[in-house]
């Protein structure tokens, strides 16, 4: 069990006189991105601890998330735990507008989404006063100290679920280890998403009896929704061309990802490009990048049609990835053409794509190794590399069946690991 009668540090105490004191400034930035993304005040006031829901009655299991992808990859495990747990309330927090706008359109059955408390004394207290969590489940890197700390005081399991921290975070939490040892010992479970955090955190203090390797969460997450209503009316107006698709791109990568589009077309002169950039608000930049490559586009959010001149579909849009991955078996994930870490490719994979990558896909190494090791997914290095890849796929079908294929079945292997992650989660947290 956590230690929670350890003494907090000098450090520990500190930290929290430095939030405290910076609390009305921290407070005036966090609500004016939340005005700026139209949240309405009284749940702007979640911030601060006020809820703007009741609780529940029964047990209740809490999981904290940072943003977008942490959000949505708890939200198949969420409702594997509801079928365990038949008589629990779940809750789950976010900090991010997009996050909880996402979240609302695919909350599990007795679920509800709040925004998180900042981590100074009064809005902790009073988030943990109101909902009174039965357990608490951090999702990957959000170390809070005061409302870890805050929240074991008031007897709530804890545990770190998917744990992912960069070299520079281990780095500076090694170098304050007794403040390390103090936070850490709050948690009754780390389950990390793979060998090297597993070592780094019980480098950093944490009890290793309580650390256990993993794999990473966002890899057995549910299949993104479908429109099937777009889908239909998006296929119709491809009509037959060839297409291949560039998902979370990132600054720098749409260049690279145009190039390649422009020599796949002197052989296949009707291929479309749908181009999904991971944040749909840059689509200015993309749009002056597309001018620049004298190629012709359309953007969903204008809801231009596409046309048979059309070389490149923008789709500068929220929650609709899924229909994009259906109308497409190739997809090229960005976020990994540079230095960011890439992104989840079981995603694609669930609805039948065959996956390309670049070299930079470091926080999703364990999932791709098998994608790449059975042909679900190749890694590229260039803009050639990544234009011979997609003229191979769609030059021969029999290769990109077997990619297709083996993609698939690196999903299927992912099932029972959930479960495991739910009866450990059960036992460690005492909800059983």
């Amino acid at each position: 069990m956590p230690d929670h009668d350890g003494r907090p540090t000098a450090l520990y105490h500190v930290y929290c006189a430095l939030t405290s004191l910076a609390a009305p400034l921290i407070w005036r930035v966090v609500r004016n991105k939340l005005r700026e993304a139209n949240v309405p005040d009284k749940r702007q006031q979640e911030r601060l601890g006020h809820a703007s829901l009741p609780r529940p009655n029964g047990r209740l299991v809490w999981f904290h998330a940072a943003s977008v992808g942490e959000s949505l990859s708890v939200l198949s495990l969420i409702r594997r735990l509801a079928d365990r747990l038949p008589e629990a309330e779940f809750l789950i927090t976010s900090g991010t507008p997009t996050s909880a706008a996402l979240i609302e359109k695919r909350l599990p059955p007795r679920t509800r989404h709040q925004f998180p408390p900042l981590d100074t004394a009064g809005p902790v207290r009073r988030f943990l006063n109101h909902w009174q969590p039965e357990g608490g489940v951090f999702v990957e890197s959000e170390i809070w100290p005061r409302l870890i700390v805050e929240s074991a005081r008031h007897g709530v399991p804890l545990a770190l679920l998917n744990a992912r921290l960069s070299d520079k975070s281990v780095a500076g939490w090694k170098k304050r280890p007794r403040t390390a040892r103090f936070v850490l010992s709050k948690f009754n479970l780390f389950l990390t998403q793979n060998d090297k955090t597993a070592a780094n955190l019980a480098a950093m203090g944490a009890p290793a009896g309580r650390v256990r390797p993993g794999t990473n969460l966002k890899a057995m997450s549910d299949p993104l929704p479908i429109d099937h209503g777009a889908l239909d009316d998006i296929g119709s107006q491809i009509s037959g061309r060839p297409v291949w698709i560039a998902s979370s791109t990132h600054a720098g990568e749409e260049e690279i990802v145009l190039a390649a589009q422009k020599s796949l077309l002197e052989r296949w002169p009707d291929l479309l490009l749908l181009l999904i950039p991971r944040h749909p608000e840059r689509r200015g930049v993309i749009a002056k990048r597309l001018d620049a490559s004298d190629l012709s586009a359309a953007f969903r959010s204008e809801s231009s049609p596409i046309k048979t001149e059309t070389q490149v579909y923008v789709a500068d849009t929220l929650g609709e990835t899924g229909t994009w991955y259906a109308l497409s078996p190739i997809v090229f994930l960005g976020g990994s053409l540079k230095n960011i870490g890439g992104h989840n490719p079981f995603e694609p994979a669930q609805v039948g794509a065959a996956v390309i990558t670049g070299p930079g896909y470091f926080n999703f190494a364990e999932t791709f190794a098998p994608l790449i090791k059975t042909g679900g997914a190749i890694e590229v290095q260039t803009e050639t590399d990544l234009s011979a890849a997609v003229d191979h796929w769609l030059s021969d079908d029999q290769a990109l069946t077997r990619a297709r294929s083996a993609a698939q079945s690196c999903v299927k292997t992912q099932s029972n690991a959930l479960d495991s992650v739910v009866e450990t989660l059960c036992r460690s947290l005492d909800l059983t």
